[in-house]
């Protein structure tokens, strides 16, 4: 198990030491921001909130590109036997879909655990290569894994608090926030996390390999198919391919599917608008009882008693949330059963 030491990363924005004093100053507006417990989205559609007062199981998720910042606690995630470790000051960064476990490590009351989080695309990063001129390298360097963690700088913090400052400007908010998240964007690139960032626009810009192979697995999860087939379409051998998706996603491509065939299964029974067969059809699995046998291996319990647990569960509006439940769906699955 791979434990990413964070004492060695440097600051996105040069080599300034991180100040608590700036990190401080951020903790305490988000702090009069979000009051509750869950995931609050702000009127800055890419600029989430995040409160959590007590300790979560590692619970299996799928990271999606965005850029987390940790103000106060600590968060784990683990892709495969890699254990990402981030905490006051630090930043979780993935380029890619990913499926992880994730989990907020010893929140309380008295300290409770509070991020921010952004949401990224392939486009932002490429618009922002482009009108800045940074290169790009296609060298023969090996791909490496689809989430980064490192250290924040006072700049960069402070990039943080104006976007902040921007939520009593509603007005102002959508053209000037945009801008903030291409600086954003600029700094990452402009440091020692520009390698990360760059794999990922680099996949986009190649006709055939494995970044075109993990797209169509994610916006394809629900047909079926061989690793040859997929081999084949990239003009890869079946052992390139292997190798170069494990080593981005910690797994094959056929449990790379699998593993978001079940998220997104778990997320249409939370909405409570599809029973275990319909889910397990809509996803791609021809037999429900397979689907029920391999939903258990990843989330611990069969399909409605997960969800029941789910439901009943202290965090739940804030685990909804966090999977794109709207307001709407969380009450009426709150009555499904």
């Amino acid at each position: 198990m791979l434990e990413q030491s964070l004492s060695s990363v440097r600051s996105p924005g040069g080599s300034h030491m991180f100040p608590q004093e700036a990190l401080e100053q951020l903790l305490q507006m988000t702090m009069r921001l979000i009051t509750t417990d869950g995931v609050r989205q702000t009127i800055i559609p890419f600029l989430s909130l995040v409160r959590h007062t007590a300790q979560t199981p590692a619970i299996p998720s799928v990271l999606t590109p965005s850029f987390c910042l940790v103000l106060q606690g600590a968060k784990e995630v683990r892709l495969g036997r890699d254990a990402l470790r981030y905490r006051a000051g630090d930043y979780l960064a993935s380029v890619i879909d990913l499926p992880a476990f994730a989990q907020v490590v010893g929140a309380s009351r008295q300290a409770p655990y509070y991020g921010l989080r952004i949401d990224l695309t392939t486009k932002d990063i490429a618009s922002v290569v482009a009108e800045a001129h940074i290169a790009i390298e296609s060298g023969e360097e090996k791909p490496g894994l689809g989430a980064y963690v490192g250290k924040s700088d006072a700049d960069f913090v402070d990039l943080f608090i104006r976007l902040l400052k921007l939520l009593e400007r509603p007005k102002e908010a959508p053209f000037l926030s945009a801008l903030l998240k291409r600086e954003m964007i600029f700094r990452l690139l402009s440091g020692t996390a520009s390698r990360f960032f760059l794999q990922q626009v680099l996949f986009e810009q190649q006709a055939e390999g494995v970044g075109k192979a993990i797209t169509w697995i994610k916006e394809h999860y629900e047909q079926s198919f061989t690793v040859e087939e997929l081999a084949i379409a990239n003009n890869m051998s079946v052992s390139g391919l292997h190798h170069k998706f494990k080593a981005i996603t910690t797994m094959g491509p056929l449990q790379y599917q699998k593993r978001l065939r079940l998220q997104e299964a778990r997320r249409l029974l939370l909405s409570g608008r599809v029973d275990v067969t319909a889910a397990a059809l809509e996803v791609g699995y021809e037999s429900p009882s397979q689907f029920s046998r391999e939903y258990r291996r990843l989330f611990g319990l069969p399909p409605l008693q997960d969800i029941k647990a789910v439901r009943k569960h202290v965090l739940a509006d804030a685990f909804l949330a966090s999977l794109g439940v709207g307001v709407d769906q969380r009450a009426e699955s709150s009555n499904a059963h």
